[in-house]
């Protein structure tokens, strides 16, 4: 769906449109982590006493240190004495404890989910890690503020559960639906009008039928959306093995993921 494409849109205004104007039965794909690690370490902030129990008290906890913070940005959370002890930061600022004890991997924690998205071939980035033109730390924080703000009026799957009818809130990454219009994870940031053509008639989409070059975030946004029509119903995805009651109050899960 393509709302007033010629609009600067905020987060504010996004939150708005979320409570107030979507339509029925939507299925909104949000491309940033909806939680962070926690199943690694058996908590958000090892070592750390007041680490929240779950998704949504992360959520609260986030907005709540960020109240002051403008248009729902995270700058404080990431400064914070304590917590910026578990990310990496600009600047060559590494907490002590962005990697798990006892690991040799040098690329921080990852969520479950994060694991079975490496099993198609895409190469998640921590949502610890800020630095990096591919990471998506910054935006999941800002993103759990407006989920935090929605206030249940939109379930978030899979830390709220599936609702039979309505609208609902899923995480995606925009590699899995390039993977599935037969482009390999390598391949998956499309700036040709002519490859998104291909991928979107892959996909069993209707072609748009342009030249020339186009901004692989526009064809992120049109790919997923055409691939979220189609994997919304297959009830496999809505059911990874891994998924558990636990993984899904604290971490969440990526949509189409295994």
């Amino acid at each position: 769906m393509l709302v007033e494409p010629d609009r600067t849109w905020s987060r504010a205004d996004v939150l708005v449109l979320l409570k107030e104007d979507l339509s029925d039965d939507t299925l909104v794909g949000m491309d940033l982590g909806i939680s962070l690690p926690f199943a690694d370490c058996g908590a958000f902030f090892p070592g750390w006493n007041e680490s929240p129990r779950d998704a949504k008290s992360l959520w609260r906890m986030i907005d709540e240190i960020c109240a002051k913070d403008e248009h729902l940005s995270a700058s404080s959370f990431v400064d914070h004495p304590e917590l910026s002890r578990y990310y990496r930061r600009h600047g060559g600022r590494e907490g002590d404890r962005f990697h798990a004890p006892d690991t040799d991997s040098r690329r921080g924690r990852f969520r479950v989910t994060e694991r079975a998205q490496e099993a198609l071939g895409c190469k998640p980035y921590s949502n610890f890690n800020l630095v990096g033109a591919a990471q998506v730390g910054k935006s999941s924080l800002t993103g759990m503020r407006v989920l935090h703000r929605l206030d249940g009026r939109v379930p978030v799957w899979p830390i709220d559960p599936l609702p039979p009818t309505g609208s609902a809130i899923v995480e995606i990454y925009t590699a899995i639906s390039a993977i599935s219009a037969a482009r390999a994870a390598g391949r998956s940031k499309i700036r040709d009008m002519g490859d998104l053509d291909a991928a979107l008639e892959a996909l069993g989409s209707p072609s748009i039928g342009r030249s020339g070059p186009v901004s692989d975030h526009a064809s992120d946004a049109l790919l997923t959306a055409a691939w979220l029509r189609n994997a919304a119903k297959r009830p496999e995805l809505w059911s990874p093995t891994a998924l558990t009651e636990k993984i899904a109050e604290t971490e969440g899960w990526t949509f189409g993921a295994p």
